[in-house]
């Protein structure tokens, strides 16, 4: 919406004639003040006027305690760069890490507005004071760290019948087709991968296992008896 601000202001422009760059800034404003009360005294968002002199460039600015400036004062840094390169086709710079004199940390993001020609005629800057939240970030990383290697997944608490229930699913993911269709080598494989991984230590897992299948117990306990007799 900013970088086609024209688009918008014809609406509040005298006679459906094109937008002024006062009609610019003025809507520019209406912005800015959103920005900031939707994010709070946290958020200081300037507006910038790049036709002024470079020593009050800024023609607008919400809680400008965050940075100590007010309306009629200098260009920062990305202003004067700008000034200075006249790049015809900046990109805007989001998202990027600033500091203040007093040390706050601020996580930045610069918009260049363009007027009718295209050229860059206001610059739009939100600052977003995130000091407490980093020393909340670092407090918080302090109190779940384990001091052990993280692993990829957190580990799930589940009960002994979930477990069951998961163990039965990988043996059937392994074979590769559901139990209905599977023939006695299939019904082999996903059952000696059940005992492998301990499934039949949960108690009646056997009744469970066999009617999944749809074996009898005695064809269940066959199967984990190859099993045995391979690993001999």
């Amino acid at each position: 919406m900013l970088t086609r601000i024209g688009v918008f202001t014809q609406k509040i422009c005298p006679k459906g004639g094109l937008p002024t760059e006062n009609s610019k800034l003025e809507l520019l404003r209406q912005v800015a003040a959103g920005i900031a009360a939707q994010f709070g005294s946290n958020c200081e968002v300037a507006i910038h006027d790049l036709s002024r002199d470079p020593d009050r460039s800024i023609v607008f600015i919400a809680n400008g305690h965050i940075s100590g400036r007010k309306v009629g004062d200098g260009a920062s840094n990305v202003v004067m760069e700008q000034l200075r390169t006249q790049d015809p086709e900046p990109k805007d710079h989001l998202c990027y890490l600033t500091k203040t004199p007093d040390g706050k940390i601020l996580k930045s993001s610069t918009v260049y507005i363009r007027d009718r020609k295209g050229k860059v005629s206001a610059i739009l800057a939100i600052n977003y004071d995130i000091s407490r939240l980093i020393i909340m970030e670092e407090a918080l990383r302090d109190l779940v760290s384990t001091g052990e290697e993280v692993p990829a997944e957190p580990e799930r608490i589940t009960n002994v019948s979930d477990l069951l229930d998961e163990l039965i699913q990988q043996s059937v993911a392994l074979v590769g087709k559901p139990a209905a269709v599977m023939n006695k080598e299939d019904k082999v494989k996903a059952i000696q991968f059940l005992s492998q991984n301990g499934a039949f230590l949960i108690t009646k897992s056997g009744d469970k296992v066999a009617k999944y299948f749809g074996i009898s117990k005695y064809t269940l306990y066959s199967y984990i008896d190859m099993n045995k007799q391979e690993g001999n």
